[in-house]
């Protein structure tokens, strides 16, 4: 039996709390971990004995990190755009004109497997250097049978490459190619006919991005529902250039989650408390593109659970540090400490339909991260977002298993019992 105890914690945030209490902290706290599970928190003066001890002073403990929304898998770069969008020309605009999305699907396409699997390896080792041991990949680079296979087979690659854990979402419906602009349902018919058989076995999401110069709310509807009936789980792009009443049509089908938001509604708000469906909010692409945030206060009181993601992708998003995107949530969008907390562990876990991760408690996975404040600030919640990227991840741990330990006074080695 493997086990291991982190201890002499000075605040554990495990979000297993009431709401007097939603960040279920504990304060010179102690876990024990056997055989990748957590079995035991509690005082950290009544910590048993263990195998490996790692000593958690000065420290916040809380549990890895989930980035629920990432586009993770693509090749060629978008600096041009980004000088354009610089110069004041839109996203819709680019992407209207064949640049956007479709640049990178000429470059994913023309990639191989393995550098497809060698880039988003470097892409995902990052991301778990801030604390992600949990990811969700999109496809959506491909836009044909062939290249959306490739990408999901390169995300699961990846994962296990990195160490992190990877949930695999099948974007097909992401833009229309240049050669079927002229024939929208042909496209929308192969998304449906071919892509989906072909990738179906291998995601656990299908996602369809519904918004002026995309797919129309009647296009993503279809999508979403040939998707349910192969057994995939809907999530969707919703509201983010302007309204298209795709909030809605996203709850009504069932949907886990729906993303960007920040063109909703008081119906789609209401529609999405009432399904119980997650709010993926992504500061850094509302950061990119000069949106306005999404209404957070009126999602907070419908009590829509609020995730934050950070949306990683090479043209809206170019952000791979999800501690960044908690702060900017709460600076740009209004989130609450707590609420960003919650919004990268246990909301972003639930959306990816996940009750294992994203909480520490017993029985739940042992996916635990240890965060040492910025340079002369205490071990709080708030020091962790206060700061953009100056909180470190200096333990980081998957499934019971240590994939980094960083504390310069350990150089690396583990504590022993």
């Amino acid at each position: 039996m493997s086990e291991m105890v982190i201890h002499n914690v000075d605040l554990m945030l495990t979000m297993d709390g009431d709401e007097s209490n939603c960040l279920g902290a504990l304060e010179q706290a102690a876990l024990l971990v056997q055989n990748g599970r957590v079995v035991w928190v509690g005082p950290s003066a009544l910590a048993p004995p263990a195998e490996l001890r790692i000593d958690g002073a000065g420290c916040v403990a809380l549990p890895g990190l989930v980035d629920c929304h990432t586009h993770a898998v693509w090749a060629g770069s978008r600096s041009d755009e980004f000088r354009r969008r610089l110069a004041g020309e839109s996203y819709s605009a680019i992407l209207e004109g064949g640049g956007g999305i479709l640049s990178t699907v000429n470059a994913t396409r023309q990639a191989t497997l393995n550098e497809l699997v060698n880039l988003t390896t470097q892409r995902l080792k990052r991301l778990l250097a801030r604390g992600v041991t949990t990811v969700e990949v999109k496809s959506g680079y491909g836009l044909e049978p062939e290249t959306e296979l490739k990408m999901l087979h390169a995300a699961q690659l990846a994962g296990e490459r990195a160490g992190l854990r990877v949930l695999k979402t099948f974007l097909g419906a992401h833009a229309i190619p240049a050669d079927f602009r002229a024939r929208r349902q042909a496209y929308v018919a192969q998304v449906i006919e071919e892509q989906l058989p072909l990738v179906a076995e291998l995601a656990d999401f299908i996602d369809v991005y519904v918004d002026r110069g995309a797919f129309t709310l009647e296009e993503g509807r279809q999508v979403l529902q040939a998707g349910k009936e192969r057994g995939l789980t809907p999530r969707i792009h919703a509201e983010q250039v302007v309204h298209t009443g795709a909030a809605a049509m996203a709850a009504e089908l069932g949907a886990i989650s729906a993303d960007h938001l920040e063109q909703i509604d008081d119906v789609g708000i209401s529609a999405l408390a009432a399904n119980n469906t997650t709010a993926v909010l992504l500061p850094g692409a509302m950061l990119y593109l000069k949106d306005p945030p999404p209404p957070v206060e009126a999602l907070r009181k419908a009590r829509v659970p609020m995730a934050v993601a950070s949306d990683l992708n090479p043209g809206s998003s170019p952000v791979g540090d999800l501690w960044a995107c908690a702060s900017l949530g709460c600076v740009l969008m209004g989130l609450t400490v707590e609420e960003a907390l919650r919004g990268i562990t246990c909301v972003a876990a639930a959306a990816l339909g996940r009750d294992d991760i994203g909480v520490l408690k017993v029985g739940n996975r042992a996916d635990i991260l240890l965060m040492q404040p910025p340079p002369g600030e205490p071990p709080t919640a708030a020091s962790l977002v206060q700061y953009l990227g100056l909180a470190k991840a200096v333990v980081v741990v998957r499934d019971g298993r240590v994939l980094a330990d960083n504390r310069p006074h350990r150089r690396g080695r583990l504590d022993t019992a």
